[in-house]
């Protein structure tokens, strides 16, 4: 099941009606007197770009299906390898970028990709905060490669896996693992006709009291992240009676430190307080700080 097909579905499908309303309009008009709309009336060019990642987001675009088609009259596909083989030369106006950066040779090529792209947007967990993958960053690389391959010396890869912001300048963060389909159709949708993306920063808690949703925290005293989850799923683990994961990574202005204690509160140890904080978002800033004090706490 995707993101913002159980829960708050309605609100999402508005969200896309009015995405898809003014894509329709870009493509209609031909303006290019907006800030976000190229010159001469071309189509703007749109690339994807995969780097460590499973391509689970790149698939959310894919996933848009009937608004697909709209999507690919206003902007001309121009580099997007998960989908075809063609390849049209850059600078291209939008760039979507999935994954994190996990060797030399992904330093150098996020570099490149930003020096052609006029908008860069990095899409997921794995581009947003290191990913899954960012949990080497708290044990030794080394150590992982030796134990999981036959021939280690043949592995070539960085200590750390690291967000793209650390690298190049962003001019947009996507969150998710997978992102919201909905919520990339707004983003591109409004580069398209130069406006400012409304993408939600409150948390998942939100999304809970909107469907309707019973705490499963304060009527369960099940363990749940959803008080410092970014929105963005429609609350789609609550809904069915299981704690938040947070795919979404942590929300704005968020007492983490609280909800920590509050785990403990309902019977969790050091250890599996560090677990819940590093997972697919373990290398975002709030949630490592959080883990690493509890770590400490359990030596």
């Amino acid at each position: 099941m995707e993101h913002g097909d159980k829960a708050g579905g309605s609100s999402s499908s508005n969200s896309s009606s009015s995405s898809m309303n003014s894509i329709k309009s870009r493509g209609r008009s031909g303006s290019s007197s907006s800030r976000g709309r190229v010159e001469g009336g071309k189509r703007p060019k749109l690339a994807v770009w995969k780097f460590a990642s499973c391509d689970g987001c790149q698939l959310s675009l894919l996933d848009l299906e009937d608004e697909l088609l709209e999507l690919a009259d206003a902007v001309e596909v121009a580099y997007f390898l998960e989908a075809s083989r063609a390849v049209v030369k850059g600078p291209y106006d939008i760039s979507l970028v999935e994954g994190s950066i996990t060797t030399s040779d992904d330093v150098e090529r996020i570099r490149r990709v930003r020096k052609v792209s006029r908008y860069l947007i990095s899409i997921g967990a794995c581009a947003t905060a290191g990913g899954i993958q960012a949990l080497r960053n708290f044990g030794d690389v080394k150590e992982f490669t030796n134990i999981v391959y036959a021939r280690p010396e043949y592995i070539s890869t960085l200590e750390r896996s690291t967000p793209i912001s650390e690298h190049v300048k962003v001019d947009l963060e996507l969150h998710g693992c997978p992102i919201n389909r909905y919520q990339l159709l707004e983003v591109i949708s409004s580069i398209l006709n130069g406006k400012r993306p409304n993408i939600n920063s409150y948390s998942v808690c939100m999304e809970c009291k909107r469907a309707g949703n019973v705490c499963i925290m304060v009527a369960g005293g099940i363990p749940c992240m959803g008080p410092v989850t970014r929105a963005g799923c429609n609350a789609l683990c609550p809904s069915y009676r299981r704690g938040c994961y947070s795919c979404f990574g942590p929300s704005e202005s968020v007492n983490i430190r609280s909800l920590s204690n509050r785990f403990r509160e309902l019977g969790m140890d050091d250890g599996s307080i560090v677990r819940v904080f590093r997972m697919f978002n373990a290398y975002s800033q709030q949630f490592r700080e959080v883990a690493r004090e509890e770590e400490v706490g359990t030596q």
